[in-house]
């Protein structure tokens, strides 16, 4: 059972970078920054998002997850999972250690030069059997994504930044610039919601953690009324910033789910999940 607990803010400013640019040393710095802003909070529940802080969202979050709405898409996943396309072959051929594999995800990938994230590599493998790849933001593609997740739970987060490829890093210092960047007419940076003003209400939403961001997903939420994906709420940011939001699986929006993935290294998959 999850422990609930009460959250005692202390005042630190904040949202601005690191200073450095190498990605342990700047998830350290971004611990640290909690810890000090978040006393009270154990790390392992970055997981649960805004729940590790909203002791009044925490327990109806808790009611929900004894039937939770994202269980029929899990269902859908297991069929998806073990159904063959036309071909005979299946999703187990593309990923052959099995489902749990969420916590691996985003990778560099050295011959294509890019990050390549889950949904990319189930509609890769799509494609690969001659199946049309599945939209980015709802529908299908969270089916499947939601059972690999659910299989991965427990799982630590381990995404890597190779040492010996200049490229990786860079496209993690992109995500990261992305991050801390401030856009729209509203003029506001990720990290100012996310850190300067976590655990601030923001009109009737509490602001969640940066650190933790990326482990639940996909998500149902409800004020979606279905399942999403990362980079759905990524656009849906975007916008509330009255900012022109990329498309999912942009360039911009892989390198910020590299960088922010990065700084949840560590913490435990606990995808998918239910959200407000």
């Amino acid at each position: 059972m999850l422990i609930t607990m009460t959250i005692t803010l202390v005042g630190v400013t904040g949202a601005t970078p690191p200073t450095t640019s190498l990605p342990e040393q700047d998830r350290l710095t971004l611990l640290n920054f909690y810890k000090k802003r978040l006393p009270l909070v154990p790390l392992s529940e970055y997981s649960n998002g805004v729940y590790a802080i909203d002791k009044a969202g925490r327990e109806n979050w808790i009611a929900i997850e004894e039937f939770p709405p994202y269980g029929p898409a899990i269902d859908e996943g297991v069929e998806m999972w073990d159904t063959p396309f036309k071909n005979g072959k299946g999703y187990k051929d593309c990923f052959t250690e099995g489902p749990g594999v969420a916590h691996r995800y985003p990778y560099w990938d050295r011959d294509k030069g890019m990050v390549i994230t889950l949904a990319m590599d189930v509609n890769q493998c799509r494609k690969d059997n001659g199946e049309k790849p599945f939209k980015y933001n709802k529908g299908k593609i969270t089916q499947i994504l939601a059972y690999i997740a659910f299989s991965s739970r427990g799982m630590k987060t381990n995404v890597v930044v190779p040492k010996d490829d200049p490229r990786a890093l860079e496209a993690y210092k992109m995500g990261r610039k992305f991050y801390y960047t401030k856009r729209g007419q509203l003029n506001y940076a990720c990290s100012d919601c996310h850190m300067k003003n976590v655990g601030r209400y923001l009109r009737s939403e509490i602001l969640s953690p940066a650190m933790g961001h990326t482990t639940g997903w996909p998500v149902y939420r409800s004020t979606w009324n279905n399942m999403g994906t990362l980079h759905r709420r990524f656009r849906g940011c975007t916008s509330q910033l009255r900012a022109r939001p990329f498309k999912a699986q942009s360039e911009e929006y892989r390198n910020l789910e590299y960088f922010l993935t990065y700084m949840s290294n560590g913490l435990p998959m606990n995808g998918p999940s239910a959200r407000k």
